[in-house]
């Protein structure tokens, strides 16, 4: 049994050419009605997030699965063939496996490390098991692959290195204030940005949120959105002294800020931290408010700062991630080559087996009455070319079984004695129903 993929990503494929493979989940039953149609696809599997459309699924035939995996996407996306080609990729049996194992651990993902893959990766897992699609041996790659997810970000830490503009903000207020929970934020300005920073904030603790913008209307819209309360931009001073975090990002030509209109307010906090997060270009707050005893004033460029410094941490674990995963596909690999290349040398020798007795007999009725002695010799002889001839075959299989050209090494074997391969036998209880390969 083999395993493919076949799909589109962000790194292949721009958004106009993805949204094409789009499956929405209303759409996923038809879509794996139509897919488990084709005689070279066994299982399947389809992981569909804004990023990626993938179809997993097992075969007994390479050649046709892929095609079959093609025609699939080439008739769903609309695409013709050799358009489809440019964004489409293919890898190998072995490849495919690393690549879900990647993809599960985040270092696929356009943001590298992101955690919410791993979530996707499970429920098209599941939504394949409740549709009846997937089979013991998908069972055990995403169960494998989800397993491998989770190790990765225990051990290398990889997802506690936040890289967007507004998980660097919460870092840098996590730092200064501690625990983040019942604390007051402030948001100065009523666009994407800011609204986006104050829901990360909330999303770590942040119960009360304050707007203050030029237009009151807007940030009465915005405050209601956050379930919070607006107030108008010049009783922004006024607001200081119960606030813990503050982000301004508006679209002024001048500082909104500075020690002139809000110093005072600042000063009668004796000392107690607050945050001063200014992500605006030009910049919002007067540096000169910095100096001030328990303000903490950040701008866009330390911002910067952190993400790049983060990066370069989830770089360096990425690379431990790396590691992980090579572990763990070779450990996969070596029970699935049981699938694939246990049953096939079963089937060489019992090939060879049935021509050794079918040649050995028609000699046996051309020779006429011989002796059981001479009978053993001849069956003897037989057995030994039947034997020498497998030998080396034999040997080589087994040694390619686990590596990435280990599949197609059994595959020519089949195709060239036209065996036919029993892969059932080789397909053990706990490894289809707990996905733990031996």
């Amino acid at each position: 049994m083999y395993v493919l993929v076949a799909g589109v990503n962000h790194r292949t494929a721009p958004v106009e050419i993805r949204e094409k493979f789009s499956i929405p989940g209303p759409a996923l039953e038809d879509a794996y009605a139509s897919l488990n149609q084709y005689s070279g696809v066994e299982g399947s599997i389809i992981l569909h997030t804004c990023n990626r459309t993938e179809v997993y699924a097992t075969t007994r035939n390479i050649e046709e699965g892929t095609k079959d995996l093609e025609k699939f996407l080439r008739q769903y996306s609309g695409l013709g063939y050799h358009e489809l080609k440019t964004y489409l990729y293919q890898p190998n049996c072995h490849e495919a496996i690393l690549h879900l194992f990647r993809v599960a651990s985040g270092l696929d993902s356009m943001i590298l490390g992101e955690n919410q893959i791993l979530g996707q990766v499970k429920d098209a897992y599941l939504k394949a098991i409740e549709l009846g699609s997937s089979d013991g041996v998908l069972n055990a790659l995403f169960q494998r692959a989800i397993y491998v997810g989770k190790k990765v970000r225990t051990e290398t830490g990889l997802d506690k290195y936040p890289i967007s503009i507004s998980a660097a903000a919460v870092e840098l207020a996590r730092r200064c204030l501690g625990s983040l929970e019942d604390k007051t934020v402030m948001v100065v300005g009523a666009g994407e940005m800011s609204e986006l920073t104050t829901r990360y904030l909330m999303q770590h603790g942040v119960k009360s949120v304050i707007v203050s913008n030029r237009s009151y209307d807007k940030a009465v819209l915005l405050a209601e959105s956050l379930q919070g309360k607006a107030i108008r931009l010049d009783d922004l001073p006024d607001m200081l002294p119960q606030t813990d975090i503050l982000i301004s990002c508006t679209a002024a030509t001048h500082y909104v800020m500075d020690d002139n209109n809000c110093g005072e307010s600042l000063r009668k906090r004796q000392g107690k931290p607050i945050i001063l997060i200014d992500i605006a270009v030009p910049r919002d707050i007067d540096p000169a408010v910095g100096d001030i005893p328990g303000v903490f004033l950040y701008d866009i460029d330390d911002l910067q700062g952190v993400v790049d410094a983060n990066y370069l941490e989830r770089q360096r674990a990425s690379r431990k991630a790396e590691k992980i995963i090579a572990e763990e596909l070779e450990k996969f690999n070596q029970w699935l080559a049981s699938l694939y290349a246990v049953p096939v040398i079963t089937a060489l020798r019992a090939h060879a087996e049935a021509i050794k007795q079918e040649e050995l007999q028609k000699a046996l009725n051309r020779m006429g009455p011989i002796s059981e002695h001479q009978h053993k010799v001849l069956g003897s002889m037989a057995n030994s070319i039947v034997n020498r001839l497998l030998h080396n075959p034999v040997i080589t299989l087994k040694e390619m079984a686990a590596s990435n050209q280990g599949h197609f090494y059994a595959e020519v074997v089949k195709k060239l004695f036209d065996l036919q391969v029993n892969y059932e036998e080789t397909m053990t209880n706990d490894a289809v129903e707990t996905g733990n390969p031996r």
